[in-house]
């Protein structure tokens, strides 16, 4: 690795906050201002897959420029505008690009511009849609200057006498490559933090769209990588922070997609994991998430009692941290043991605590990781409450409201809740409906593979049995029986 990207030569440069783009958001949640933006982009012909996160990283000013996909999106929401006006860095300061004459509209994807100038993670490459992983990623890295992108690309790196494993994220997922080094493991720096902390953005996202069973195996490989970063120690006590909390919220991330694809003792082990790291920094907010999925792992796993101690755990770990939404989720998961302790009341109070505090909005105290967290996951996790109360009615109508409002983007969150409605409908006694639900299930499944949704619908289909002859029961069922079952390789 050349010596004009080791870190500990280089000073460390802290964003600055792009409150001309927060101004613009108004009163929108960032979620709310992500869709706008998708829908502009599908205005003019373009393809974004712009989230809450992107847009928290385009405030806090880790996005210096855009890239040129949303700088015409952006220049379309905003006509009159530039990109300064904006809040944004001119191009020419970023990453050595040059600037284009003013007036000049930016370039076309593939044009010989964009080639050579396309973001870390990004491929000049156009939208295939037969590819499932859009790779126009809404993650641009743009606060890392040209000398370092390079370095991001292949950042994460473990030793092991003179061999170095490196685990990268590309276009379509995560791949993992054996480069070998002769190098003894040198201490990390900011690339290796900011690698880091893309990993476990995009992971989040694939698992958005696609559910947990196809990633697993492959995120296991930069969460060991991470922890090697931390063995090896840092340029500089910021840095070690940042790789503690990334390395914490990547182990949190791994393990939702062990806990998703039913692995429950992989999921529990990282969990664990998480919670120590959070514990030996004293970090509150990465303690309080590894105690809110801890609760809900508990809550899957039949622990009910568990998943209240955990879940009030983590409630009293979140109260200084300032965020309402935070404690509204926090108090849906201790609902959740309730429900499962046949604790009626105890539920509908803790049902009513997370309504109120949901209610409050959001903060800018709210952390990245709750960008799932909107009206859609709160019906759903009340209808998972309502279910296990074996309330059908009340879990149904929760459950077709958060299907109602799942925004498109979280495929596999859609595909749950409707999930979830066809077993409430199916056991409210309503076959017709259910089986309606359960085959708009089927049909997501060739973009999402969560083995919590395949269980879900073979309880439907054992429920729906002696339904057959209601009116779409019996294609449901013949089309559930041909399914292949998943596997855990």
């Amino acid at each position: 690795m050349a010596s004009s990207t080791e870190t500990s030569s280089q000073p460390e440069r802290p964003p600055r906050p792009n409150l001309a783009f927060r101004q613009l958001r108004g009163r929108r949640s960032p979620a709310e201002f992500a869709a706008l933006v998708r829908r502009a982009a599908r205005e003019i012909g373009e393809r974004v897959s712009c989230d809450a996160r992107y847009i928290g990283r385009v405030e806090a000013g880790e996005i210096r420029c855009p890239n040129y996909a949303y700088e015409r999106v952006f220049l379309h929401m905003f006509p009159g505008r530039t990109l300064t006006d904006l809040g944004f860095a001119p191009r020419s300061s970023v990453r050595g690009r040059a600037a284009r004459p003013p007036g000049e509209a930016p370039p076309a994807l593939g044009t010989a511009e964009t080639r050579g100038a396309c973001e870390p993670y990004d491929t000049p490459d156009r939208y295939d849609p037969q590819n499932p992983y859009d790779p126009h990623e809404p993650y641009e890295n743009d606060h890392l200057d040209h000398e370092e992108s390079d370095v991001l690309r292949r950042a994460f790196m473990t030793g092991g006498g003179a061999t170095v494993a490196a685990a990268t994220l590309s276009p379509l997922g995560l791949t993992t490559d054996a480069v070998a080094a002769a190098r003894p493991p040198r201490r990390a720096g900011t690339p290796e933090a900011a690698a880091l902390e893309e990993a476990v953005r995009r992971i989040r996202l694939l698992d958005d769209r696609h559910g947990a069973d196809g990633l697993y195996r492959r995120a296991a490989a930069p969460l060991r990588a991470a922890y090697a970063l931390l063995d090896a120690g840092a340029t500089r006590q910021t840095t070690a922070e940042r790789l503690h909390s990334g390395a914490g919220e990547l182990a949190i991330s791994v393990g939702w997609l062990a806990h998703d694809s039913g692995r429950f003792d992989d999921a529990r082990s990282h969990y664990a994991e998480a919670l120590a790291t959070a514990r030996m920094t004293g970090d509150p907010g990465l303690e309080a998430h590894a105690f809110c999925n801890t609760a809900f792992l508990a809550r899957d796993a039949g622990r009910p009692r568990e998943a209240v101690r955990a879940a009030q755990a983590a409630q009293r770990v979140a109260r200084p941290l300032g965020s309402p939404r935070l404690m509204s989720l926090l108090a849906l998961r201790e609902a959740g043991g309730w429900a499962g302790l046949a604790d009626r009341t105890g539920c509908e109070q803790a049902l009513a605590r997370a309504q109120a505090l949901f209610e409050r909005g959001h903060s800018d105290a709210d952390a990245e990781w709750m960008s799932f967290y909107g009206e859609a996951e709160l019906e759903g996790l009340e209808a998972q409450c309502w279910s296990t109360l074996g309330d059908w009615r009340r879990a149904s109508r929760h459950a077709r409201r958060a299907a109602d409002l799942q925004d498109p983007h979280f495929t596999r969150n859609i595909a749950l809740y409707t999930a979830e409605l066809a077993d409430d409908l199916a056991r409210e006694g309503r076959p017709d409906e259910a089986a309606a639900a359960a085959l708009h299930v089927l049909s997501l499944l060739d973009q999402v593979q969560s083995s919590r949704i395949q269980t879900m619908l073979a309880g439907t289909a054992r429920v729906l049995l002696p339904h057959r002859r209601a009116s779409g029961v019996s294609d449901f069922l013949d089309r559930h029986a041909s399914l292949p079952r998943a596997g855990r390789g």
